[in-house]
């Protein structure tokens, strides 16, 4: 990844060793995405035919092994292999200038000064290799309210309001969360879900490639949000928290382990964290676009925020860009939107777009790396736009009208399309529960259902795309009739079955 916004401070000189991760190609074809109601594609058996080819671990065996690089793990299932190096013999094998880089924030890391290229060392056998890079690859999509709110809400008045199924709570479900930093304490999950009168969810902690709950810092508001709200929600789901370190190798191992997890088994996986989708080199966004492609093919619901800097989605060029990876076609983005309600009713919906004030947006728009999928056949995209459009969906992320939650001690209010993803997350284990099957890749079901189950979002904008009847480029199809929306897919199912 060519380094960008971010300082060179001198070469990277030192013995310690570095461990990278070798993203192979498939064995075979492709897999489909797991379009509900397709049965999806068993964990257990994915590997066999869209595993690693074992010739391909050997040829990177013996790569590995002619420039001196000790491999430490090997995943058939995930394509993966873990190798282990000095700098000096790192570079050597991958014909790559390692250096010390600092950010304008303060953050130093190791990067590369010019973007690596696989295929020239390694052959079309592995599309990418990761870790040599390490700058930060994503944010955290949350906010936190800068004035004083004007109404806020806990998660369940949220569920409440957006009408999700009184009669499941997400039981025999795992909700899986990914997080690029931050921690949280047990004490706080357990005086928050009894302040709300909730017994406290079954959450575990998976440790990925370095990765650990560390709290103390500011991403711990990130990852309290996500178990809080995902928690209060679903209930009788456990929730799974995949830790990783913020990079292109931590965010690409955490969404693989995840959905290859024979132990946890994620039917749905939560993430609140993304970069513009310019900004990712082509060998890390290729790897991420294939392991959400295995989430999906084996039935994993994924979901993601579509960011919170409106249609510019922070970059500075005066264009509209969307958030990775909420555009890629596996994963249903979630946009924003400010919530109002009086008698515990919806009073009034608008695209959450708080720039005036300095409070966020929410990001959308259409993508310029994805094609439009076939499931966004008939939508109107903005004028003169043809890739995949962003978001698919939306709920309240406004942090003027954000959600009362606990973080290190502290109660406080958050926002931010962050929310919006375990929001999500939550409604979708309770339709796995009462399915009785995955949703996986619910784009298909959802679009085709369109917009009777949704609260049709008409008035606003995030910067660049204004929102109007129907699907539109700041909130899709807009926020949830959580229970409409089960009706809709148990009809499509029983027409399935007959």
């Amino acid at each position: 990844m060519p380094v960008t916004h971010a300082r060179y401070l001198g070469p990277h000189n030192t013995d310690d060793a570095m461990e990278v991760t070798l993203v192979l190609r498939r064995r075979g074809d492709r897999p489909s995405p797991a379009h509900w109601p397709t049965a999806p594609q068993q964990r257990e058996r994915f590997g066999e035919r869209y595993g690693a080819d074992p010739a391909d671990i050997e040829r990177v065996r013996s790569f590995a092994h002619t420039h001196g690089l000790e491999e430490t793990a090997c995943h058939t299932q995930r394509r993966t292999m873990r190798l282990r190096g000095t700098p000096t013999a790192l570079q050597h094998a991958f014909g790559v200038e390692l250096g010390r880089y600092e950010t304008d924030d303060g953050r130093q890391y190791v990067g590369c000064r010019e973007a690596l290229r696989p295929s020239e060392t390694l052959g079309p056998h592995v599309i990418a290799v990761l870790g040599l890079d390490r700058r930060p690859v994503a944010k955290a999509h949350f906010r936190i309210a800068q004035q004083q709110p004007s109404q806020t809400f806990t998660p369940i008045e949220v569920g409440q309001l957006y009408g999700y199924p009184p009669d499941a709570d997400g039981s025999g479900q795992t909700i899986a969360l990914i997080e690029l930093g931050g921690g949280y304490r047990s004490d706080d999950l357990q005086q928050y879900f009894a302040s709300l009168g909730l017994r406290t969810p079954t959450v575990v902690d998976v440790a990925v490639v370095g990765g650990s709950n560390q709290p103390g810092g500011d991403a711990d508001a990130e990852v309290l949000l996500d178990i809080e709200v995902a928690g209060a929600l679903a209930q009788g789901a456990k929730i799974a928290v995949y830790f990783a370190p913020n990079t292109d190798q931590g965010f690409y191992e955490a969404i693989s382990q995840a959905a290859h997890d024979t132990d946890n088994k994620p039917s749905v996986m939560s993430i609140s964290w993304g970069g513009p989708e310019d900004a990712w080199s082509k060998q890390s966004f290729n790897a991420m676009q294939s392991a959400l492609e295995d989430a999906v093919a084996m039935g994993v619901t994924v979901i993601a925020a579509a960011g919170d800097d409106g249609s510019s989605d922070g970059e500075t060029d005066h264009k509209p860009h969307v958030d990775f990876p909420g555009s890629s076609q596996y994963v249903l983005a979630c946009g924003g939107t400010t919530l109002e309600a009086s008698n515990d009713n919806i009073s009034s919906e608008v695209v959450w777009n708080e720039t005036a004030s300095n409070e966020g947006a929410t990001g959308g728009g259409v993508s310029t790396q994805v094609a439009a999928p076939d499931w966004q056949n008939g939508i109107a995209l903005p004028s003169g736009q043809s890739g995949r459009g962003v978001p698919d969906v939306a709920g309240n992320a406004d942090p003027l009208s954000g959600y009362q939650v606990r973080v290190d001690g502290q109660d406080t209010v958050i926002g931010g399309t962050s929310a919006v993803a375990p929001l999500w997350a939550a409604l979708i284990a309770r339709f796995n529960q009462v399915l009785g099957t995955p949703l996986g890749d619910a784009h298909s079901a959802l679009y085709r259902i369109g917009t009777n189950a949704f609260n049709d979002i008409t008035q606003g904008n995030n910067g660049s795309f204004d929102a109007g009847t129907g699907w539109d480029a700041c909130t899709g199809w807009g926020s949830p009739k959580g229970q409409v929306l089960l009706d809709a897919l148990q009809a499509m199912q029983g027409n399935s079955a007959s």
